[in-house]
């Protein structure tokens, strides 16, 4: 599997919208799938569209209005293919 990326926004924006909270979904959704040691997780000052935060990028793809009831499918979907573990 190669190696993946995902950046966070946490510029005042996205944090304030929720990204904090969203991190640890991120975080525990890398390692509920064994993704830790395949996943580069970096945080960002801002990914630039504030406005359709909060924000989140995977392997360049960006997505916005990221929420704890959509994070799970968008990962599934960028890191397993549709397909969970």
């Amino acid at each position: 599997m190669k190696q993946h990326t995902i950046v966070i926004c946490m510029g005042s924006s996205c944090f304030s919208r929720g990204n904090q909270e969203n991190l640890q979904k991120v975080k525990d959704f890398l390692e509920r799938n064994s993704l830790t040691d395949k996943v580069l997780l970096k945080g960002s000052r801002c990914e630039g569209e504030c406005l359709k935060g909060p924000n989140m990028t995977v392997d360049g793809r960006i997505f916005n209005r990221i929420c704890q009831d959509n994070i799970d499918a968008i990962l599934t979907e960028a890191l397993l293919g549709g397909q969970t573990l």
